[in-house]
């Protein structure tokens, strides 16, 4: 898309908020204060501003779809450079993801939230409190493309996904992509439809609440568990091989 530096100055300010919007949504469960938040809005003022410089406008799609996955791929590049997860926090998502990995070889099934807990040792309350505070990031999300992904594939690769709107056809090598869907497909429904909302039709966690009458918390664990049980689904697939 080239421009003069006044029109690209005019859209620049024209697509911050929605750069704000996108690392707002990246970070909300992520244990960031206000000015590492700001300093993620201005990395993905950069994948804005790679986006004005690498639009096709040959290319049957809105810039605006196109400049989401590069303002998401530039902030994800950061998290993952700065690792913002805390050690302790990703100790417990560890454990938990374990929980379900051996039970998932143990019982041929997704386990049941009581089933988890009781093979950890805990009760529900501090099951649910540790789902709480989970703060691992989706393996399938459109948010974990890295920036340089649409450089790299073809207009029909990613043309594909936007109209499908599809994010297991952004991962390379069909053998993963089949473990993914697999595993989303393994779900149990309200976890499904929680994925979903979420990364399909991109509502936030309270609006997903209201739609299926949950609070805003249950329907976080909800999200943190369905993760949980991909990423034991995937480790069980890949512990088949070897």
């Amino acid at each position: 898309m080239a421009m003069d530096k006044k029109k690209r100055d005019e859209l620049i300010l024209r697509y911050a908020p929605m750069v704000k919007n996108i690392v707002a949504r990246m970070t909300a469960r992520l244990p960031i204060d206000g000015s590492d938040k700001e300093a993620l809005v201005n990395v993905g003022i950069i994948g804005l501003m790679g986006a004005l410089e690498k639009f096709d406008e040959k290319r049957n799609v809105q810039f605006e779809t196109y400049a989401k996955f590069r303002i998401r791929g530039a902030v994800l590049d950061e998290l993952r450079l700065n690792d913002w997860v805390p050690r302790s926090v990703r100790d417990k998502d560890d454990k938990l993801e374990k929980a379900f990995h051996t039970l998932e070889k143990e019982l041929g099934r997704a386990p049941t939230e009581e089933e988890v807990a009781a093979h950890m040792g805990i009760g529900m309350e501090e099951y649910h409190r540790l789902l709480s505070g989970a703060k691992a990031i989706t393996v399938i999300s459109v948010e974990d493309m890295t920036s340089d992904y649409l450089d790299y594939h073809t207009d029909a690769d990613w043309l594909k996904t936007v109209d499908q709107g599809n994010p297991l056809d952004l991962l390379s090598g069909a053998e993963t992509k089949a473990r993914l869907k697999k595993a989303v497909d393994a779900l149990p429904e309200k976890e499904r439809m929680v994925m979903a909302l979420y990364y399909y039709e991109e509502l936030t966690m309270k609006e997903i609440g209201r739609t299926l009458r949950l609070t805003e918390s249950r329907v976080c664990q909800l999200h943190s568990q369905a993760v949980l049980r991909m990423r034991a689904a995937l480790r069980h697939s890949r512990d088949d091989e070897r």
